[in-house]
Protein backbone atom coordinates (compact mmCIF):
# COMPACT_ATOMS: atom_id res chain seq x y z
CA UNK A 1 0.00 0.00 0.00
CA UNK A 2 1.48 3.32 -1.07
CA UNK A 3 1.17 6.16 1.44
CA UNK A 4 0.99 9.95 1.14
CA UNK A 5 0.83 12.63 3.81
CA UNK A 6 -0.75 16.08 3.68
CA UNK A 7 0.46 18.89 5.93
CA UNK A 8 -2.17 21.57 5.56
CA UNK A 9 -5.17 23.34 7.02
CA UNK A 10 -8.58 21.80 7.57
CA UNK A 11 -11.46 23.05 5.41
CA UNK A 12 -14.71 22.55 7.31
CA UNK A 13 -16.57 22.86 4.00
CA UNK A 14 -14.75 19.81 2.64
CA UNK A 15 -13.71 21.25 -0.72
CA UNK A 16 -10.09 22.21 -0.06
CA UNK A 17 -7.32 21.63 2.48
CA UNK A 18 -6.74 18.25 4.04
CA UNK A 19 -10.25 17.11 3.16
CA UNK A 20 -9.58 17.60 -0.56
CA UNK A 21 -6.14 16.04 -0.20
CA UNK A 22 -7.37 12.89 1.53
CA UNK A 23 -10.19 12.46 -1.00
CA UNK A 24 -7.67 12.78 -3.82
CA UNK A 25 -5.30 10.26 -2.24
CA UNK A 26 -8.21 7.83 -1.94
CA UNK A 27 -9.19 8.39 -5.57
CA UNK A 28 -5.65 7.40 -6.52
CA UNK A 29 -5.74 4.28 -4.35
CA UNK A 30 -3.15 5.72 -1.95
CA UNK A 31 -3.44 5.58 1.86
CA UNK A 32 -3.58 9.14 3.18
CA UNK A 33 -2.37 10.59 6.48
CA UNK A 34 -2.46 14.17 7.71
CA UNK A 35 -0.84 16.75 9.97
CA UNK A 36 -3.24 19.64 10.49
CA UNK A 37 -1.69 23.12 10.58
CA UNK A 38 -4.86 25.17 11.15
CA UNK A 39 -8.58 24.81 11.68
CA UNK A 40 -10.78 26.94 9.48
CA UNK A 41 -14.47 27.77 9.62
CA UNK A 42 -15.37 28.04 5.96
CA UNK A 43 -17.91 27.10 3.33
CA UNK A 44 -18.51 27.79 -0.35
CA UNK A 45 -19.07 31.49 0.37
CA UNK A 46 -15.82 32.24 2.19
CA UNK A 47 -13.66 31.85 5.29
CA UNK A 48 -15.26 32.87 8.56
CA UNK A 49 -12.36 32.05 10.87
CA UNK A 50 -8.85 30.57 11.13
CA UNK A 51 -7.27 28.97 14.20
CA UNK A 52 -3.58 28.01 13.71
CA UNK A 53 -2.25 24.91 15.46
CA UNK A 54 0.75 25.25 17.76
CA UNK A 55 3.91 24.50 15.69
CA UNK A 56 5.11 21.93 18.25
CA UNK A 57 1.85 20.02 17.84
CA UNK A 58 2.16 20.11 14.04
CA UNK A 59 5.57 18.44 14.48
CA UNK A 60 4.11 15.95 16.95
CA UNK A 61 1.55 14.91 14.33
CA UNK A 62 4.30 14.48 11.74
CA UNK A 63 6.43 12.48 14.17
CA UNK A 64 3.52 10.18 15.00
CA UNK A 65 3.00 9.37 11.33
CA UNK A 66 6.63 9.10 10.32
CA UNK A 67 7.78 7.03 13.32
CA UNK A 68 5.12 4.40 12.70
CA UNK A 69 3.44 4.48 9.30
CA UNK A 70 5.97 6.38 7.21
CA UNK A 71 5.17 8.01 3.90
CA UNK A 72 6.13 7.63 0.24
CA UNK A 73 5.33 11.27 -0.57
CA UNK A 74 4.01 14.37 1.14
CA UNK A 75 2.49 17.69 0.23
CA UNK A 76 2.30 20.96 2.09
CA UNK A 77 -0.59 23.37 1.77
CA UNK A 78 -1.62 26.27 3.99
CA UNK A 79 0.99 26.58 6.73
CA UNK A 80 -0.52 29.64 8.44
CA UNK A 81 2.56 31.35 9.91
CA UNK A 82 6.39 31.40 9.72
CA UNK A 83 6.80 29.31 12.86
CA UNK A 84 4.82 26.44 11.33
CA UNK A 85 6.71 26.76 8.02
CA UNK A 86 10.02 26.51 9.86
CA UNK A 87 8.89 23.58 12.00
CA UNK A 88 7.63 21.65 8.97
CA UNK A 89 10.79 22.32 6.94
CA UNK A 90 13.03 21.23 9.81
CA UNK A 91 11.05 17.99 10.25
CA UNK A 92 11.19 17.19 6.53
CA UNK A 93 14.97 17.66 6.68
CA UNK A 94 15.32 15.65 9.89
CA UNK A 95 13.61 12.63 8.33
CA UNK A 96 15.29 13.23 4.95
CA UNK A 97 11.91 12.90 3.26
CA UNK A 98 11.65 12.56 -0.52
CA UNK A 99 8.85 13.30 -3.00
CA UNK A 100 7.93 16.61 -1.37
CA UNK A 101 5.26 18.72 -3.08
CA UNK A 102 5.05 22.36 -1.98
CA UNK A 103 1.79 24.10 -2.79
CA UNK A 104 2.67 27.65 -1.67
CA UNK A 105 -0.80 28.65 -0.53
CA UNK A 106 -0.29 32.41 -0.32
CA UNK A 107 -2.94 34.11 -2.44
CA UNK A 108 -6.64 33.25 -2.66
CA UNK A 109 -8.57 33.21 -5.93
CA UNK A 110 -9.88 36.63 -4.94
CA UNK A 111 -6.32 37.94 -4.83
CA UNK A 112 -6.40 38.27 -1.03
CA UNK A 113 -3.20 37.43 0.87
CA UNK A 114 -3.36 34.28 3.01
CA UNK A 115 0.14 34.52 4.50
CA UNK A 116 2.13 37.33 6.10
CA UNK A 117 5.30 38.61 4.44
CA UNK A 118 7.42 36.76 7.00
CA UNK A 119 5.62 33.49 6.34
CA UNK A 120 6.01 33.90 2.57
CA UNK A 121 9.75 34.45 2.99
CA UNK A 122 9.98 31.35 5.18
CA UNK A 123 8.32 29.26 2.45
CA UNK A 124 10.73 30.63 -0.16
CA UNK A 125 13.88 30.24 1.93
CA UNK A 126 13.20 27.06 3.90
CA UNK A 127 10.61 24.96 2.11
CA UNK A 128 11.08 25.51 -1.63
CA UNK A 129 14.68 24.18 -1.62
CA UNK A 130 13.37 20.87 -0.20
CA UNK A 131 10.71 20.44 -2.87
CA UNK A 132 10.51 17.88 -5.63
CA UNK A 133 7.72 19.95 -7.20
CA UNK A 134 6.50 23.48 -6.41
CA UNK A 135 3.02 24.40 -7.68
CA UNK A 136 2.25 28.13 -7.42
CA UNK A 137 -0.61 29.74 -9.28
CA UNK A 138 0.16 32.93 -11.21
CA UNK A 139 -0.75 35.21 -8.28
CA UNK A 140 1.52 33.28 -5.92
CA UNK A 141 4.42 33.23 -8.38
CA UNK A 142 4.08 36.99 -8.79
CA UNK A 143 4.32 37.51 -5.03
CA UNK A 144 7.19 35.04 -4.58
CA UNK A 145 9.23 36.63 -7.37
CA UNK A 146 8.05 40.25 -7.21
CA UNK A 147 7.21 40.26 -10.92
CA UNK A 148 4.13 40.54 -13.13
CA UNK A 149 3.05 37.52 -15.15
CA UNK A 150 0.91 38.26 -18.18
CA UNK A 151 2.11 35.85 -20.87
CA UNK A 152 3.44 32.32 -21.38
CA UNK A 153 6.90 33.84 -21.73
CA UNK A 154 6.47 35.44 -18.30
CA UNK A 155 5.40 32.08 -16.88
CA UNK A 156 8.55 30.47 -18.31
CA UNK A 157 10.72 33.17 -16.77
CA UNK A 158 8.99 32.67 -13.43
CA UNK A 159 9.56 28.93 -13.69
CA UNK A 160 13.28 29.44 -14.18
CA UNK A 161 13.54 31.85 -11.26
CA UNK A 162 11.73 29.44 -8.96
CA UNK A 163 13.88 26.54 -10.15
CA UNK A 164 16.93 28.61 -9.22
CA UNK A 165 15.64 28.67 -5.63
CA UNK A 166 16.55 25.00 -5.30
CA UNK A 167 13.52 22.86 -6.13
CA UNK A 168 13.61 20.09 -8.75
CA UNK A 169 10.45 20.83 -10.76
CA UNK A 170 8.20 23.88 -11.05
CA UNK A 171 4.59 24.04 -12.24
CA UNK A 172 3.27 27.56 -12.84
CA UNK A 173 -0.50 27.06 -12.90
CA UNK A 174 -2.20 29.17 -15.56
CA UNK A 175 -5.81 28.73 -14.50
CA UNK A 176 -6.02 32.43 -13.58
CA UNK A 177 -4.60 33.63 -16.89
CA UNK A 178 -7.04 35.26 -19.29
CA UNK A 179 -7.47 32.51 -21.86
CA UNK A 180 -10.93 31.87 -23.23
CA UNK A 181 -10.61 28.22 -24.20
CA UNK A 182 -7.57 26.68 -22.47
CA UNK A 183 -5.98 26.41 -19.04
CA UNK A 184 -2.23 26.20 -19.68
CA UNK A 185 0.37 25.25 -17.07
CA UNK A 186 4.10 25.77 -17.60
CA UNK A 187 6.34 22.99 -16.28
CA UNK A 188 10.11 23.39 -15.93
CA UNK A 189 12.80 21.00 -14.69
CA UNK A 190 15.87 23.13 -15.25
CA UNK A 191 16.54 21.78 -18.72
CA UNK A 192 13.27 21.79 -20.62
CA UNK A 193 9.90 23.56 -20.61
CA UNK A 194 6.62 21.69 -21.08
CA UNK A 195 3.20 23.23 -21.68
CA UNK A 196 0.25 21.27 -20.35
CA UNK A 197 -3.10 22.38 -21.69
CA UNK A 198 -6.66 21.32 -20.99
CA UNK A 199 -10.02 22.72 -21.98
CA UNK A 200 -11.34 25.52 -19.79
CA UNK A 201 -14.80 24.73 -18.37
CA UNK A 202 -17.46 27.31 -17.60
CA UNK A 203 -18.18 26.64 -13.93
CA UNK A 204 -17.98 28.55 -10.67
CA UNK A 205 -17.33 25.33 -8.75
CA UNK A 206 -13.54 25.44 -8.56
CA UNK A 207 -12.93 25.61 -4.81
CA UNK A 208 -9.88 23.57 -3.83
CA UNK A 209 -8.39 23.14 -7.30
CA UNK A 210 -4.85 23.94 -6.14
CA UNK A 211 -5.05 21.57 -3.17
CA UNK A 212 -6.45 18.80 -5.33
CA UNK A 213 -3.85 19.27 -8.07
CA UNK A 214 -0.87 19.22 -5.69
CA UNK A 215 -2.19 16.22 -3.75
CA UNK A 216 -2.71 14.37 -7.03
CA UNK A 217 0.97 14.96 -7.87
CA UNK A 218 1.92 13.68 -4.40
CA UNK A 219 -0.22 10.58 -4.89
CA UNK A 220 1.41 9.94 -8.26
CA UNK A 221 4.90 10.23 -6.78
CA UNK A 222 3.86 7.93 -3.93
CA UNK A 223 2.94 5.36 -6.58
CA UNK A 224 6.45 5.73 -8.02
CA UNK A 225 5.48 7.72 -11.10
CA UNK A 226 8.20 9.95 -12.52
CA UNK A 227 7.70 13.63 -11.63
CA UNK A 228 6.56 14.49 -15.14
CA UNK A 229 4.10 11.58 -15.31
CA UNK A 230 2.74 12.55 -11.89
CA UNK A 231 2.24 16.14 -13.06
CA UNK A 232 0.59 15.04 -16.33
CA UNK A 233 -1.74 12.66 -14.51
CA UNK A 234 -2.63 15.35 -11.96
CA UNK A 235 -3.45 17.81 -14.74
CA UNK A 236 -5.83 15.29 -16.29
CA UNK A 237 -7.36 14.50 -12.91
CA UNK A 238 -8.06 18.11 -11.95
CA UNK A 239 -9.41 18.91 -15.40
CA UNK A 240 -11.92 16.07 -15.14
CA UNK A 241 -12.75 17.03 -11.55
CA UNK A 242 -13.54 20.59 -12.70
CA UNK A 243 -15.55 19.33 -15.68
CA UNK A 244 -17.71 17.25 -13.33
CA UNK A 245 -17.61 19.73 -10.43
CA UNK A 246 -20.26 19.63 -7.72
CA UNK A 247 -22.97 22.32 -7.31
CA UNK A 248 -22.83 22.27 -3.52
CA UNK A 249 -23.63 25.37 -1.45
CA UNK A 250 -24.53 28.85 -2.67
CA UNK A 251 -21.00 30.05 -3.51
CA UNK A 252 -18.03 28.39 -5.20
CA UNK A 253 -18.61 24.66 -4.91
CA UNK A 254 -15.88 22.00 -4.89
CA UNK A 255 -14.35 20.01 -7.69
CA UNK A 256 -15.44 16.39 -7.95
CA UNK A 257 -12.78 14.20 -6.34
CA UNK A 258 -14.91 11.12 -6.97
CA UNK A 259 -14.02 11.14 -10.68
CA UNK A 260 -10.77 9.53 -9.63
CA UNK A 261 -12.51 6.36 -8.55
CA UNK A 262 -13.43 5.92 -12.21
CA UNK A 263 -10.33 7.20 -13.97
CA UNK A 264 -7.22 6.58 -11.89
CA UNK A 265 -7.49 3.27 -10.06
Amino acid sequence: MYKAMTIAGSDSGGGAGIQADLKTFTAYGVFGTSAITALTAQNTIGVQGILPVDPEFVVKQMNSILDDIGTDALKTGMLANPEIVTAVAETISEYNLKNVIVDPVMIAKSGDALLSDNARMAVIEKLVPLATVVTPNVFEAEVMLNMKINTIADMKMAGKKLKDMGCEWVVIKGGHMESEHEAIDVVFNGAEYFLLSNKRYDTKNTHGTGCTFSSAIAAGLAKQYSPFKAIQQAKQFISQAIKESLPIGSGHGPTNHFVGTKTVW
